[in-house]
C-alpha cells in the first residue's frame, strides 16, 4: 500500500555534470553530486543537486536540492514523502517551488528509497536529528536566506510520513520558520489504538509496505509483533509510538502552521487535525486547517488547489509577503453531485474565519430504540465492513459514500441499532456527533463500534459518511457502564425527510476484536448531539457569465449586429415541411479539438415529435452532453444539420427562444432568494414578465417557504430544484434535461418524472439525458441510445426493451468468459453480456432464437429458459456491448 500523498509524483532527469562538494556538518560522499537542468517551457530553468549525505552511525541520506536560475538569497523548503515512498514522489512540486523563489531540498527518509537505515517512524534521535543536519547543509549553501549564523529561513511540508516530521521538527528544533503537513497524524498511538482499540489492516499495510518487520528499529518491530499477536495494545506500545508524535513536542511548536487534512481517511481522520490545531493555536501561533476531499481511503486529493495554498502560506510567512492571501481560518471541501459530461465529483469549497472544532453548535436529535442484545461471534468472524483500507485511489469507497452510495455491512445478530424520526429540515453534520449508551458485556471488556448512518426515506438504502467507525474499549463492562461515544469527524449533509441511524456493532474488519465470543447489552441514555458549524458557509457555484457581461456590453452588441447586418451572409433558410417538428438531426459530427480522426459525435440522426419525452442514453464519453451543447448553439458543429421547428439551429439562433435548457449547473446570485433569481434571469432575457409563467414554474420547483430565503441557505438539491424551474420559465416548446436528478432524493425524483410526463401532455417535448435507466424507462416514451459517438438504436422505449432481437437465457450458474465470448461469436449473434440469472444476447439481422437455442445446446451451455428481455437497463447493456 502507498502512503504517499496523491499527486506528488515525477519522473526523474538525471544529468553527467559534477558539482565539487562544499564543506559541511553532514559529510557529503564523494562523486555523489550531480547537476541537472530541468526542461521546463517557462523561464527559468530549475537544477537539481543529487547528493548521498552520511549523517553518522553509517546511514546515508539520499538527498536532491532544487534551484532556480536568481540572483541573490531566498527562503528554503524542505519536502518530505509518504510511507512507502521516496524523494522522488515530492520532485514535481519541488520544481514548482523553486520557480517561485525557493531553495528547496527533497530527501527519502530512512529506510526508504536509497536512503540506508532501520525506519525509526520518526525517531527524534534518527529521522528528526537527520532533519536537523538537513538545516545545518542549507545553511552553508549560498542562495539559502539566513535568519542568523546557521539559521537558514526555511519551511517544512510534506503528506502523512513527511507531514509527521514536519511538525516533529518544528517542535524539535527552532529553526524551522512555517510548516505545512498533510494528511498526518498528531498522536500515532491514537491512530494505530484508537480508544484502546488494536487498527490491525492500517498497521499490517504499514509494516508490509516498508518491506517488512525486519525493516523497522528492532523495538518498532517488537512492539507490532507483540501487538499484532494479542490484537490489544498494551502501555508500552502506546509510550513507544507517543514519544515519536508531534502530540509529544506540541507545546513547542510556535511556527505559522497550515494543517490539510483528509476526509476520505480512515488512517488519520480527522480527529487528529484538530488536536494539532488546538495546540498550536494555544500556543500563539497562525493556524489554518484545510479538510480536503481526498485522504489515504481514496477520494479527490485536490493536489493543484493544496499546492498553491501551500506556496501562498509560505510566501507569507517565509517571504514576508503581506499580500500573499493565505486562505480562511477554516476551510472544507464539500461534495454536491456528479459533473455529467465527466462523472467526476462536483467540489466546492465552504469557510469560515475561525475554526469551529469538533464539538461546536450544534443540535441535538432525538433517537428510539429498544435495550438490544448481541454477540462479538467466535474469532470476531465474520467482521462488519466499512472502509477497506488499501483500496484508495480517486474512486474510494468514501469517494462513493460522498456521492450517495452505500457500501457498508453489517451482519444481523451482531450489531444494534437506533434510529431517528424523519429530519423536518436539511442537516448538515460538520464535526463529531455524540451520544451516550449503557453498556453491559458478558466479558471484561467490550469492543464497540460505533457509526451513524443516512438513511433513506424508504428505508433500503443507507450511507455510511466517510465510510468511518469510531471504535471504544469499555473496560469492566461486566457490571454495565455508561459510556459517552465521540463518533466520527465528518462533513456531511442529511437530506430533508431522511433518518439517521445509530449503529453499535460488535466487529470491523479493519480493527481487531476479541477472539472469545461475548454478549452484548446496550441501551439508549441520551440523545444524539450532532454539531453543525453554522458559521461554516457554503461558497456559491460559479455565476454565468452572463450575469456580469450582459448589463454592460448588450448594447455594444447589439449596435455592432446592427452595423454588419448587411454584410452578414444569412443563415439556412427555415424548412417549412418541419415547422411542427421540434428537433431534426441529420449527419451530426463533432471532431475532438486538435484531432483530425477522433470524433466526440460522430453522423448522428435522428428525429423527435410534439409531445415525446425522449431520453438520451450512452455510456461516459458517448458523446450526449457535445450533443446537447451543439443543439443549444454553444458549440459548432464540424458537420451536419440541427434544426429545432424547421430553423437550423447557430449561436444567438432566434428559435432558440423556443428552448429551455439545463445543461449544466446553473449559477445563482447567493444573497438573493429563489425566487429573486428567477425574476431577475427572466427579466435579463429581455421578455414580458407574464411570458415567464413564473407561478407554474415556482409550481414545479416545489421549494415551498424555501423560496423567500436566500440561495446561499440552500442545499445541492434545492439548488438543482430552482435550476430545473428557471430551465421551464416561459415554458418552452422543447425542454431539454441534462442530468435533472443528480441531487434529488426518490420523493424528488418521483416528482421530476410527473413534472415531465405533465409538461409533454400538454403538446410539448422533453430531451432527457440520465444515467437513472430505471427513471428513463418510466418516465421517456423514447429513445436515443449512443455509443462512441454514434447512434446505436432509436425509437419507442417499448420497442427497444421488449424487441425480440434483445433476448434473456436462464442459466443455473454463471457462465465462465471463455462461454460467454463462444456465444457472442457466434453467427446471427451481435452481442453477449452476463447478467444476473444468465446470459443477455441480442441478435443481428440474421439471428433468431430457434438458431440461438439450437446452438447453446451444441455448446452444452446449460439452457434453463429463454425468453424476450423486458428491462431498459439489460436491452442498455446489450446495445452498447456491455461497455457503460
Amino acid at each position: 500500500m502507498d502512503l504517499r500523498l496523491p499527486g506528488l509524483r515525477g519522473a526523474w532527469s538525471r544529468g553527467p555534470r559534477r558539482l565539487l562538494a562544499a564543506g559541511a556538518t553532514v559529510a557529503v560522499l564523494a562523486g555523489a553530486g550531480t547537476w541537472t537542468a530541468v526542461a521546463s517551457d517557462d523561464p527559468p530553468a530549475v537544477h537539481r543537486a543529487d547528493r548521498v549525505m552520511d549523517v553518522g552511525d553509517g546511514v546515508r541520506i539520499d538527498t536532491s536540492y532544487f534551484t532556480a536560475a536568481a540572483d541573490g538569497r531566498r527562503p528554503a523548503v524542505l519536502l518530505g514523502h509518504g510511507f512507502g515512498g521516496s524523494k522522488d514522489d515530492v520532485r514535481q512540486q519541488a520544481e514548482e517551488l523553486a520557480r517561485d523563489g525557493y531553495a528547496v531540498l527533497t530527501w527519502s527518509a530512512r529506510g526508504f528509497g536509497r536512503s540506508t537505515g532501520k525506519i525509526g517512524l520518526n525517531d527524534p534521535d534518527g529521522e528528526v536529528a537527520d532533519v536537523s543536519k538537513l538545516l545545518d547543509w542549507l545553511a552553508q549553501q549560498p542562495q539559502v536566506r539566513l535568519d542568523g549564523d546557521g539559521d537558514p529561513r526555511v519551511g517544512m511540508a510534506g503528506g502523512s510520513y513527511g507531514g509527521a516530521i514536519s511538525l516533529l521538527a518544528a517542535g524539535h528544533d527552532h529553526r524551522v520558520d512555517a510548516i505545512a503537513p498533510a494528511i498526518t497524524y498528531w498522536n500515532l498511538a491514537d491512530a494505530l489504538f484508537p480508544n484502546g482499540v488494536f487498527k490491525k489492516l492500517w498497521a499490517g499495510i504499514f509494516v508490509n509496505s516498508a518491506g517488512g518487520c525486519q525493516a523497522f528499529e528492532a523495538t518498532i518491530c517488537r512492539m507490532y509483533e507483540r501487538v499484532a499477536e494479542t490484537g490489544t495494545p498494551d502501555a508500552e506500545a502506546r509510550a513507544l509510538l507517543e514519544e515519536r508524535s508531534p502530540s509529544a513536542v506540541g507545546d513547542r511548536i510556535k511556527v505559522p502552521t497550515l494543517l490539510v487534512q483528509g476526509q476520505s481517511d480512515s488512517l488519520f481522520p480527522l480527529g487528529q487535525a484538530d488536536a494539532a490545531a488546538k495546540a498550536i493555536r494555544a500556543n500563539g501561533a497562525p493556524v489554518g486547517v484545510d479538510w480536503i476531499a481526498g485522504g489515504h481511503d481514496g477520494g479527490d486529493p485536490e493536489t493543484d488547489r493544496v499546492q498553491a495554498r501551500v506556496t501562498a502560506w509560505f510566501d507569507r510567512y517565509l517571504k514576508g509577503d503581506e499580500s500573499a492571501g493565505t486562505g480562511p481560518a477554516f476551510r472544507v471541501t464539500r461534495t454536491g453531485g456528479v459533473d455529467s459530461t465527466d462523472g467526476e465529483a462536483q467540489l466546492r469549497g465552504a469557510s469560515a474565519d475561525s475554526y469551529p472544532g469538533l464539538t461546536g453548535d450544534g443540535t441535538s436529535v432525538a433517537l428510539t430504540g429498544r435495550t438490544q442484545t448481541f454477540t462479538n461471534p467466535p474469532g470476531a468472524n465474520p467482521p462488519a465492513v466499512s472502509a477497506l483500507p488499501g483500496l484508495g485511489g480517486t474512486g474510494g469507497l468514501a469517494q462513493l459514500s460522498s456521492l450517495g452510495v452505500g457500501i457498508s455491512l453489517d451482519f444481523p445478530g451482531q450489531y444494534a441499532r437506533f434510529g431517528s424520526a424523519p429530519l423536518r429540515d436539511d442537516l448538515r453534520i460538520t464535526g463529531s456527533p455524540t451520544v451516550t449508551v449503557h453498556v453491559e458485556s458478558t466479558s471484561d471488556d467490550a469492543v464497540l463500534f460505533a457509526k451513524v448512518y443516512d438513511v433513506a426515506p424508504d428505508g433500503k438504502r443507507q450511507v455510511l459518511p466517510a465510510q468511518l467507525v469510531s471504535p471504544v474499549r469499555v473496560e469492566d463492562a461486566r457490571a454495565g457502564k455508561d459510556v459517552t461515544l465521540t463518533l466520527p469527524a465528518i462533513d456531511h449533509e442529511v437530506e430533508k425527510g431522511h433518518r439517521l441511524g445509530l449503529v453499535l456493532s460488535a466487529t470491523d474488519l479493519g480493527y481487531a476484536s476479541p477472539a472469545a465470543p461475548a454478549t452484548y447489552t446496550v441501551s439508549l441514555k441520551s440523545d444524539l448531539s450532532v454539531p453543525t458549524a453554522p458559521g461554516v458557509t457554503t461558497a456559491a457555484a460559479p455565476l454565468p457569465s452572463w450575469v456580469w457581461w450582459l448589463p454592460v456590453t448588450g448594447v455594444l452588441i447589439a449596435a455592432a449586429l446592427l452595423l454588419t447586418a448587411r454584410r452578414r451572409t444569412a443563415g439556412p433558410a427555415p424548412d417549412p415541411a418541419l415547422a411542427d417538428v421540434p428537433l431534426q438531426i441529420t449527419g451530426l459530427s463533432k471532431r475532438y479539438a486538435k484531432s483530425a480522426d477522433r470524433y466526440a459525435v460522430r453522423d448522428l440522426s435522428f428525429r423527435v415529435e410534439a409531445g415525446q419525452v425522449l431520453g438520451l442514453l450512452g455510456p461516459n464519453g458517448a458523446g450526449k452532453t457535445t450533443t446537447l451543447r451543439m443543439l443549444m448553439g454553444l458549440i459548432t458543429p464540424d458537420g451536419g444539420e440541427i434544426r429545432v421547428f424547421g430553423h437550423a439551429i447557430r449561436p444567438g439562433a432566434p428559435v432558440l427562444s423556443r428552448v429551455g435548457a439545463f445543461v449544466e449547473g446553473a449559477g445563482f446570485l447567493p444573497h438573493l432568494s429563489g425566487r429573486e433569481n428567477l425574476e431577475l434571469y427572466w427579466k435579463a432575457t429581455g421578455r414580458p414578465a407574464e411570458d415567464a409563467h413564473l407561478e407554474e414554474a415556482l409550481e414545479i420547483a416545489g421549494l415551498g417557504e424555501a423560496l423567500a430565503r436566500a440561495v446561499r441557505t440552500y442545499s445541492q438539491g434545492m439548488r438543482q430544484r430552482l435550476a430545473i424551474a428557471q430551465a421551464m420559465l416561459g415554458l418552452p416548446d422543447l425542454l431539454i434535461l441534462d442530468e435533472p436528478t443528480n441531487g434529488l432524493d426518490p420523493p424528488q425524483i418521483r416528482e421530476m418524472r410527473e413534472v415531465m410526463i405533465r409538461y409533454a401532455a400538454a403538446g410539448r417535448t422533453v430531451i432527457v439525458s440520465s444515467h437513472l435507466l430505471a427513471e428513463v424507462e418510466q418516465s421517456c416514451t423514447h429513445l436515443v441510445v449512443m455509443d462512441r459517438g454514434r447512434l446505436v438504436q432509436a425509437g419507442p422505449v417499448g420497442e427497444i426493451v421488449g424487441s425480440g432481437d434483445t433476448l434473456l437465457v436462464g442459466t443455473p450458474a454463471p457462465l465462465d468468459e471463455p462461454m460467454v465470448e463462444k456465444v457472442a461469436a457466434l453467427e446471427g449473434v451481435a452481442s453477449a453480456v452476463r447478467t444476473e440469472g444468465g446470459l443477455l444476447v441480442r441478435l443481428d439481422a440474421d439471428g433468431s432464437a430457434s438458431r440461438l437455442v439450437a446452438e447453446l445446446v451444441r455448446l452444452e451451455v446449460p439452457v434453463q429458459s429463454v425468453g424476450p428481455n423486458r428491462r431498459l437497463e439489460d436491452a442498455f447493456l446489450t446495445l452498447i456491448g456491455g461497455s457503460a
